[in-house]
């Protein structure tokens, strides 16, 4: 099979799908591996190291479009490159199509097949494509958060882990998964006051007992996000609904009620965000304030550290890129489900509920869309 590693044009982001060690596996696979010129440069990764993994370089997106069955990025086309995807060239990606009408509109009507790497899920319920991303994003949501705080980025003026006789910052993360626990084991650190509210039960009790004892736990109902939003200071929103919209659990009569200079760091934003004022934002331009609170809302976090972040996912995205290549589309879905749940949309059809649903359209069953 062709596989082609595309170039990030997508501001500020500068991961590359695929890494040296990679290209190397897929050819002695047998595969082909066309890289666009400058795929790695963000990633501290040369055209040299490619070509000598095996890859061919070539000099421009089209060519790699043109020429490659199966289409490697890390964030969704954006609109210069609809034109280029071809009926049934295999997209696989980030997508978040449940908050991006157009993008779905325009991969239909290309009739690719498209696998979003949030929506792959393995029969245990995890998604290995996107723990690693969610990881760093959770970690750098508070990283961010402290420096939005400081009075000259127009924040409060608050040390996130406050001094001896000097009260820390409250931080409140809505949403106890992947990006939840490392963002709130990275606020601990910093000694702050963290609370996590989720709507599992179980996944809280877990929770608990794994964290320091400056985390505390509540329910996810909306009375305790409202009054816990009065007098937080930096808050996390990390709630997922799989392929699905992000819930909103701020409102905007809620938010007037915060406390002027909080900082809200929406790493939901991708899925719609969970904070009603919430839009995406760039790590050019990464924040506004909209009622005296400051909101970071950037819609590719990780790729700040791409270095981390490459190598990261590149490491959970190769298996099944391997196996695309070797056994076919439909040789591989049949052999991973995880794979099958990860197609979003094919032939021209929704075949996933969650966007469907998002977007008032009508879901396809797999196999008929491939049909």
């Amino acid at each position: 099979m062709r596989v082609g590693i595309l170039r990030e044009i997508k501001e500020g982001e500068y991961r590359a799908a695929g890494v040296p060690a990679g290209v190397a596996a897929l050819r002695r696979a047998g595969h082909t591996v066309l890289v666009e010129s400058g795929a790695g440069t963000g990633s501290n990764i040369s055209d040299a190291q490619y070509r000598q993994a095996g890859a061919r370089i070539l000099r421009s997106a089209a060519s790699v479009f043109d020429q490659a069955d199966l289409i490697l990025k890390v964030k969704e086309p954006l609109s210069s490159e609809y034109r280029r995807v071809r009926p049934g060239q295999i997209l696989f990606t980030f997508f978040h199509f449940a908050a991006n009408r157009s993008l779905v509109q325009a991969m239909l009507k290309s009739r690719a097949v498209c696998i979003a790497y949030e929506t792959v899920e393995d029969n245990a319920g995890r998604l290995p494509i996107l723990v690693p991303m969610s990881e760093i994003a959770g970690r750098m949501s508070v990283q961010e958060g402290a420096k939005y705080l400081e009075k000259p980025m127009r924040g409060k003026g608050i040390l996130l882990g406050g001094i001896p006789g000097v009260a820390p910052a409250e931080i409140l993360i809505l949403g106890g998964g992947v990006v939840g626990a490392n963002a709130a084991r990275v606020a601990a650190g910093f000694g702050g006051e963290v609370t996590i509210l989720d709507n599992d039960l179980d996944r809280l009790r877990h929770l608990e007992n794994i964290m320091p004892k400056n985390v505390r736990f509540l329910m996810s109902l909306q009375e305790n996000i409202d009054h816990r939003l009065r007098t937080a200071d930096l808050v996390i929103c990390a709630a997922l609904r799989r392929g699905g919209r992000a819930p909103v659990l701020i409102s905007r009569k809620v938010l007037k009620r915060m406390k002027p200079g909080s900082v809200i760091v929406d790493v939901a934003i991708d899925q719609g965000g969970c904070a009603a004022t919430s839009r995406p934002t760039t790590h050019a331009a990464p924040i506004f304030v909209r009622d005296g609170i400051v909101h970071y809302c950037v819609s590719n976090i990780p790729g700040a550290v791409p270095i981390t972040s490459t190598y990261g996912l590149t490491n959970a995205t190769l298996p099944y890129v391997l196996e695309i290549a070797g056994r076919g589309l439909r040789g591989a879905l049949a052999a991973h489900p995880a794979l099958s749940r990860g197609v979003n949309l094919a032939g021209g059809r929704v075949t996933s509920l969650p966007v469907a649903e998002a977007l008032g359209l009508t879901s396809t069953p797999l196999s008929e869309a491939l049909a």
